[in-house]
């Protein structure tokens, strides 16, 4: 989430929650989220636990902001591509870079994630702040992509396209966690979320 135009007092929130997620999912793969505990997460996290129960109402919720991300970053990458390129093409490029992994630190993202899902294969409350996430982001997502087509699509189209993208980087990162393969190349989040969005978007856009 970008923090322009927050007050010192919403960065140091926003901070707070991210360090919240970061212990917490650091501890759900390591230890799964049956072997760990919200005071384990505020004690990782280096905060008080009435300051983690300020924030999260349940240990799964804490890893919302984390799982987030990713979603704030290729919706920036849409907003910021060039409104002459097709929706489809738009969309491709946007996540193929948020998904990319130039650095270590971007791969351990992926990595961290990739751990997230699989605990959540076991854990119906992580499930559903993985879902909620998804949801939240196609939501936000809408706006963009009907800025992007204009007039003439009305607002099914908007909603089917703004869904299927959504849809492509769930599955591609769901199917991506159930795997050994790298962050790069063949079988990665990058390239299973460019090929989902080609079934998914098909002629027409």
């Amino acid at each position: 989430m970008s923090t322009q135009g927050l007050t010192l007092t919403e960065r140091r929130k926003l901070a707070t929650q991210l360090e919240i997620a970061h212990a917490a999912a650091e501890l759900f793969v390591a230890r799964g989220t049956d072997g760990t505990t919200a005071e384990a997460i505020a004690r990782r996290a280096g905060v008080g636990l009435r300051t983690f129960y300020r924030y999260f109402r349940a240990k799964q919720d804490a890893v919302g902001p984390l799982l987030a991300v990713g979603g704030q970053r290729w919706r920036a990458l849409l907003a910021a591509t060039d409104p002459a390129v097709a929706l489809p093409d738009a969309l491709r490029a946007a996540v193929r870079e948020a998904l990319a992994a130039p650095d270590e630190a971007a791969a351990d993202g992926l990595r961290q994630t990739r751990g997230l899902l699989r605990a959540a294969a076991g854990d119906p409350a992580l499930r559903a702040v993985w879902y909620r996430v998804n949801q939240e982001s196609e939501e936000l997502l809408r706006p963009l992509v009907a800025e992007r087509v204009g007039v003439g699509p009305g607002p099914l189209q908007v909603r089917l396209a703004a869904a299927a993208a959504t849809a492509a980087i769930r599955i591609a990162l769901e199917t991506w966690s159930e795997t050994d393969a790298d962050v790069t190349g063949p079988g990665s989040p990058a390239d299973l979320a460019a090929r989902c969005l080609d079934r998914l978007m098909g002629p027409g856009w």
